[in-house]
């Protein structure tokens, strides 16, 4: 009889032991799963993307690499040795945009301005905040604005 109970005991600490295990697959398991959801959450770096040589978007990249900052399209199409027109500025924009659209190798950092995933530049366009007196009503030059007591908390 002793050596049935040797064995229950052994049976005992494996069971234990595989419920331990079980809770540490469920762990990792969760563990994968938010390091997968982050993931999504975080602009793609897409290797595969290989922009043709020699075009202006490819120059685009090499300008913002070399500046290792975001640049505006003017500023792009001067280092290119473009004329800064309407037209040339629209063209490179939308080229650069679609880019940023899909999330591959430029983002839009700000109006007309465009940075490189690679670089870790964002499209959080930081600093950008009203003037202080946004919201204050402007007086025209030969009248005073009209105040009210009552409604001094508007500001029109």
């Amino acid at each position: 009889m002793n050596e049935r109970k040797k064995i229950e005991n052994l049976v005992r600490k494996k069971e234990l032991e595989t419920v331990r295990l079980e809770e540490e697959v469920k762990a990792a398991k969760s563990y994968i799963q938010a390091l997968q959801d982050v993931l999504k959450l975080l602009p793609k770096v897409s290797e595969n993307v290989v922009l043709r040589p020699g075009t202006d978007v490819a120059s685009a990249r090499e300008i913002i690499l070399a500046k290792g900052r975001p640049v505006h399209v003017a500023e792009i199409l001067e280092a290119l040795g473009k004329q800064v027109t309407r037209e040339n500025r629209a063209s490179i924009a939308s080229s650069l945009a679609a880019y940023d659209r899909k999330n591959e190798v430029f983002v839009r950092a700000a109006p007309n301005t465009f940075g490189l995933l690679e670089l870790g530049h964002t499209g959080a366009i930081e600093g950008l905040e009203p003037p202080p007196d946004f919201d204050t009503p402007k007086e025209s030059g030969s009248q005073p604005a009209a105040t009210n007591s009552e409604d001094d908390d508007i500001p029109w």
